[in-house]
């Protein structure tokens, strides 16, 4: 961070903490759902809404939340938002109630909808394109790859040595350095005039609810029911409309004119597919190492370990490497590497190692980690302008969010409909767990492909302009 002004440097220690928070909340509650059923009272059906109102309020009001900071001032936003992810962490912290904890992981969620696109506009506002913004993005992307592992690992540490609800107190402090932080050293940018795109508000939002309702339905209950696929249906008209609406609103909650560049579409669509395979990876790698090497859930946090140091390895080599090749050259290469990596995991069985079996797959995926996410970020906020930067960043996160939930839930019910019954336990988990892994590698390959063909149309078009 040498290489940035004190202004910029003290921006980025903010942004990168807040984003580092929000990873930590998503992550640190799954291991600790056992414990917080066993103190709650939790049946298992509502334990599963610990997470799923986290997911679905930070889902559906992302958009919302990203157009709040552009119409408002981004700081202002900033502030609030921490502010009431503080409060609901505090109130989780001491509930003895499903119904508040749930309530409170909603409020949770919407906190983290303002909050994650405000850090990453905040980002596009002090740091220009080009090299400037690679730097800062590929701290952001290392930040994310930490993150998610750092978070299995704490959830795990206190679940079983302390309590879950530390992990949730521990925000206070942390929110409260944010928030004077924020308050003293950034500046507020200009707020844009116009009203609030309500009728976009209420339909993207209602349309976001009922697209992640119906996939978490669609996982719980199967898909041969008919409650997912009406929400479906509901969430196709729902959006259908909201696009409408955006077509013909003067200042609209999603511009689509961001849609206008196939580069920026082209990382939308290959960040969901990127983002599904990770969390499907995550998921599947807990599994492995909980019922087929019979880990503890603080071993298992620990075994990715390897995977979060190569990915910051990766996410610090990535300005120096995209100043040689390109950055759609990067982000193909790194899907390259995670597609080895998957397909590597793939081939284990219920005899595996870990030294010997996932240790070299978990580091050649920690560097297609590392070096994807923060250039997908790069050509997802590429040639923005100033007025639409925390939109675009809501679109981003909107990928992000909707390629975990969408990815995770299709490879659970393919990973489910591959158990095998004649095998014994541990046989039929690694059997299950291959599928998975296979599937993230398709998932992928498609990602893949999206990007080839955004380089490809790149080149025609610098072709048919250097021949003008």
């Amino acid at each position: 961070m040498s290489q940035f002004s004190s202004r910029q440097r003290n921006a980025l220690a903010i942004i990168l903490a807040s984003y580092l928070l929000i990873l930590l909340d998503t992550s640190i509650v799954i291991t600790g759902l056992p414990e917080i059923q066993a103190s709650l009272g939790f049946s298992q059906v509502g334990l599963s809404w610990v997470q799923n109102a986290y997911t679905l309020a930070f889902g559906s009001l992302l958009l919302l939340g990203a157009r709040a900071g552009d119409l408002f001032g981004r700081k202002n936003v900033f502030m609030w938002a921490i502010a009431c992810f503080a409060l609901a962490s505090f109130v989780i912290g001491l509930t003895q109630s499903t119904s508040v904890m749930i309530a409170a992981r909603a409020a949770q969620g919407a906190s983290a909808a303002v909050l994650a696109p405000a850090t990453l506009s905040l980002l596009s506002t002090y740091f220009s394109e080009g090299e400037e913004r690679v730097r800062a993005l590929s701290l952001y992307g290392a930040t994310a790859g930490i993150g998610a592992t750092l978070g299995l690992v704490l959830g795990g540490i206190f679940a079983g040595w302390l309590s879950w609800r530390v992990g949730f107190f521990v925000n206070i402090p942390v929110c409260v350095v944010l928030f004077f932080a924020a308050r003293f050293l950034l500046e507020e940018s200009e707020p844009e005039s116009g009203k609030l795109d309500v009728m976009g508000a209420i339909y993207s939002t209602f349309g976001m609810a009922c697209l992640i309702y119906g996939i978490i339905e669609g996982g719980e209950l199967g898909w041969q029911q008919t409650i997912p696929w009406g929400f479906l249906g509901m969430a196709l008209l729902s959006l259908m409309i909201f696009v409408a609406n955006e077509a013909r609103h003067q200042a609209p909650l999603m511009p689509l004119r961001l849609f206008s560049d196939f580069e920026r579409t082209s990382a939308y669509l290959a960040r969901m597919t990127f983002v599904g395979a990770m969390v499907s990876f995550f998921f599947f790698s807990t599994q492995f190492m909980q019922h087929v090497l019979n880990y503890s859930p603080v071993e298992a946090g620990l075994g990715f370990v390897p995977m979060t140091a190569f990915t910051f390895i990766s996410a610090m080599w990535v300005p120096k490497v995209t100043r040689i090749i390109g950055n759609k050259w990067v982000v193909m290469g790194a899907f390259a590497l995670l597609i080895l990596g998957l397909w590597l995991l793939s081939n284990l069985n219920a005899g595996a190692e870990y030294f010997a079996d996932l240790l070299l797959p978990m580091m050649i995926i920690g560097l297609g980690n590392g070096a994807a996410l923060g250039p997908l970020t790069v050509s997802g906020v590429k040639g923005v302008a100033a007025k639409d930067a925390g939109a675009a960043s809501g679109v981003v996160n909107t990928a992000h969010q909707l390629g975990g939930t969408i990815g995770l839930s299709v490879l659970v019910v393919i990973f489910a409909s591959a158990k095998d019954p004649s095998l014994d336990p541990t046989s039929a988990w690694a059997g299950q767990i291959s599928v998975g892994y296979l599937g993230c590698v398709v998932m992928l390959i498609v990602g893949l492909l999206i990007l080839l063909a955004s380089a490809l149309n790149s080149n025609m078009r610098q072709r048919k302009m250097a021949s003008v």
